[in-house]
């Protein structure tokens, strides 16, 4: 969430599992889910009710247990302070919370929404009935809020843990103490709903339909541009809780509502694939693309599909860390900056989660589409499940994950490192964020379409598919070992497929029915169906061997993360202070182990042990690595036509500062790092740190080339067409037009353009 006036940090100074003891329903919840009135549009496979399907034992049933002894210890009452002082009630002599609950803070009343999801989906999931009494009473209390308003001064419907006013300030675009209000009912709004649709509370329906009511009184009475202009600030997913209120209920009403919060200018550029997305704070941007997801599949607008799968592509491709986090600081960068970003406040734990949540709902609509899953594969296990603190039996998280040399999880400063939430001084959106995470780590293991059973993620797990009486139960070491192995019990009857991910990053998979190899197809980077009549007792057993890989940093290939199969490699470093990226020699990354994801490798000259990410709790470590020994290499653009070489006039370093050509004096403004994009290059001056673009995005012939910050737009992509004999054209994505010099000139200093292929030599480069 984005300051105005102060950082959060000065906001914040401002202002083993336990035993599990409660009683657990004979069967899981899902008998009492309350199920849509309206069906998803466009969806081509389908999630189980979280009931369906149980974590074994493992590394995820043990972050779930800590996160449920949680959930079942903390004080509903602190929780709600802020509401009962807000809505002039008695506190009821509970003890204010502090961090970001605290009553003066001013986004206070954010986190109760969380704890409401996650006591509904413990009880969906386990049918733990003390997380249900706990949620049951928030809402009976949350309800008596909500009926004092008038008292308060409050307009019916509303719900916060402070005052309407804000949201008067906020429409005026004078509220500069931070705030974040819409962010705040956006949580409250998702709480209700999860509370009602997965426990069958049909109070938490009345209070989420008033609350939902006063959203859209409040928001009805703006003009569209007034509706625009306040929607600059941070306001959750608004349009995703909306949509869902209207697939739950079939009210119109809500999808006018959610459609207020479409924010033009984000959803403009991305539905043109347009990557405008550096310098903007990234959470506040996943969440609307969550909304665009939903509402394409209320709606069937194709444009909305468009916007999150754009978003998604562009973000996974452009601004990914190797653990499959984003953003620095809460905000994106330029494209492809990486390893100029590896600091202590690197991948927000609140990004990856909503960017998981957008994955899954993308790959419901394109379920052949194996990448999908090998993202949230890496980001799951190597951000998401590492974030939990292993030694807290309440399961703090962090806020970031640290990705400098010799970071470390639970060490920084308040929350701006990689510092463990704690019970009740924290409250960062990142802690809300974990306690979903992690009470719902089994709703996308197995999905089905028809009679075809998809297998997405290898986690020790039970599924009960009950409509065709079947169970399947998966049991695995994965990703210490590269085997998993289904058992298929109950009565199943007829022909059916199981169909099993096959990651890119394997060779040669083997699937067996029973010991015996199957002849089917088993890509890597796609999907393998093995289709017959099973009986109980029949296995079907997946091998994918897993191989050390290399992954380089987008802007500098000489800075690579370590990866075996699906998990990220980290270099343990003690106590140990690293000031830069190790110096790898990468032929010596050599397992150790044939039970556990152990390995050596020389680095700084001296054995380093290296090991998955997720385990890299109470030491310093290493994440990224120099591998080549010095800086990004770089190329020099030699016009063939005139034998001069692309520069800046003047050696400039401000934004639009000329291309030129001149004679090969060997400065550094002559020089370029060439950076991947997609199927596209940018070239990155290596004097400036600035990119090749066009003025204005025009696409006339002679339009000057200048140097720009990376802004990711469409003029700082150019296409390499290969003439086959070591020369190239160099195409313009946005214009179609090639850089050349302006006149076919001999002349130093000339300028650079772009014009139409006229076939003359002076559109012709060659890369040294």
């Amino acid at each position: 969430m984005p300051f105005p006036a102060m950082s959060r940090r000065r906001l914040l100074q401002a202002g083993g599992a336990a035993a599990l003891v409660t009683a657990l329903d004979p069967q899981p919840a899902a008998a009492a889910v309350v199920p849509p009135a309206r069906t998803d549009i466009g969806a081509a496979a389908f999630p189980f009710e979280l009931g369906q399907v149980r974590l074994n034992s493992g590394r995820l049933l043990d972050n779930q247990n800590r996160t449920l002894s949680y959930l079942r210890f903390v004080d509903v009452n602190r929780l709600l302070y802020v509401f009962r002082a807000n809505h002039r009630l008695s506190t009821n002599g509970a003890a204010a919370n502090g961090g970001w609950d605290a009553p003066s803070f001013p986004f206070r009343s954010h986190v109760q929404g969380h704890f409401l999801t996650a006591w509904a989906q413990a009880y969906a999931v386990l049918g733990d009935t003390t997380c249900r009494a706990k949620a049951d009473q928030m809402v009976a209390e949350l309800a008596k809020c909500q009926a004092n308003n008038a008292a308060a001064g409050f307009a019916t419907g509303y719900l916060s843990g402070f005052p309407e006013s804000d949201f008067t300030a906020l429409e005026a675009r004078t509220l500069s103490n931070g705030n974040v209000p819409y962010y705040c009912i956006h949580k409250t709004l998702t709480g209700l709903l999860d509370v009602w649709r997965w426990t069958g509370n049909t109070q938490a329906r009345t209070v989420l339909l008033a609350l939902a009511g006063w959203v859209d009184t409040r928001t009805a009475r703006l003009s569209s541009s007034q509706m625009q202009a306040m929607l600059g600030t941070e306001f959750g997913g608004m349009n995703e809780v909306l949509t869902d209120i209207y697939q739950q209920t079939g009210d119109s009403r809500w999808l006018t509502a959610a459609q207020r919060f479409d924010h033009a200018a984000v959803f403009t550029p991305l539905a043109a694939n347009s990557d405008q997305l550096n310098g903007l704070h990234a959470n506040t941007q996943v969440p609307k693309w969550i909304g665009a997801a939903r509402e394409y599949k209320a709606t069937g607008t194709t444009r909305y599909r468009d916007i999150a799968a754009n978003a998604w592509s562009i973000t996974t491709r452009a601004h990914t860390y190797a653990i499959g986090g984003n953003s620095q600081a809460e905000h994106f960068r330029a494209p492809n900056a990486i390893a100029g970003y590896l600091s202590n406040d690197t991948c927000e734990h609140c990004n990856t989660h909503n960017m998981l949540k957008l994955t899954r709902e993308l790959w419901t609509l394109y379920p052949n589409n194996a990448g999908y899953f090998d993202f949230y594969e890496r980001a799951l296990l190597n951000h998401l499940v590492g974030a939990q603190n292993p030694a807290d039996s309440h399961g703090g998280v962090t806020y970031f994950t640290p990705l400098r040399p010799g970071g470390r999880r639970g060490v920084g400063p308040a929350w701006g490192g990689g510092t463990w939430s704690t019970d009740y001084d924290s409250f960062w959106c990142c802690q809300g964020t974990g306690l979903e995470t992690n009470t719902k780590l089994m709703d996308s293991i197995y999905f089905y379409n028809g009679t075809t059973l998809t297998v997405n993620l290898f986690v020790p797990s039970t599924l009960t598919w009950s409509q065709r009486g079947i169970t399947v139960t998966q049991s695995t070491t994965y990703p210490a070992g590269d085997t998993t192995t289904l058992t298929v019990s109950g009565s199943p009857s007829g022909s059916w497929g199981l169909r099993v991910r096959i990651p890119a990053w394997t060779q040669n998979p083997v699937l067996s029915v029973n010991g015996v190899t199957q002849n089917v197809t088993a890509t890597p980077g796609s999907y393998a169906t093995v289709t017959r009549t099973w009986a109980a007792g029949d296995t079907l057993t997946v091998r994918l061997p897993m191989r050390v890989i290399l992954q380089p940093a987008n802007d500098n290939p000489n800075i690579q993360a370590i990866t075996y199969g699906p998990a990220v490699l980290a270099g343990n470093y003690g106590s140990t202070s690293l000031s830069a990226p190790p110096s790898l020699t990468a032929s010596t990354i050599t397992r150790t182990s044939t039970s556990a994801l152990a390995f050596t490798a020389t680095a700084n000259g001296s054995t380093v042990n290296l090991g998955p990410f997720q385990d890299a709790h109470g030491f310093n470590y290493a994440v990224y690595w120099n591998t080549g020994g010095g800086t990004s290499p770089t190329v020099k653009l030699v016009n063939v036509g005139t034998g001069l070489v692309l520069g800046i006039q003047d050696m400039s370093t401000v934004d639009g500062g000329l291309a030129v050509v001149w004679g090969d004096t060997g400065t550094a403004d002559h020089q370029w790092v060439r950076v991947t994009d997609g199927s596209a290059v940018k070239f990155r001056n290596a004097n400036s740190g600035k990119v090749l673009g066009v003025e204005n995005m025009s696409t006339a012939d002679n339009a000057r080339v200048l140097q720009w910050s990376d802004t990711g737009t469409a003029d700082h992509r150019w296409t390499l067409v290969d003439n086959g004999n070591g020369t190239y054209k160099i195409r313009n994505i946005n214009s179609g037009k090639l850089l050349a010099i302006l006149n076919g000139s001999s002349t130093w200093g000339t300028q650079v353009v772009q014009d139409a292929d006229n076939g003359s030599a002076d559109n012709v480069w060659r890369l040294v």
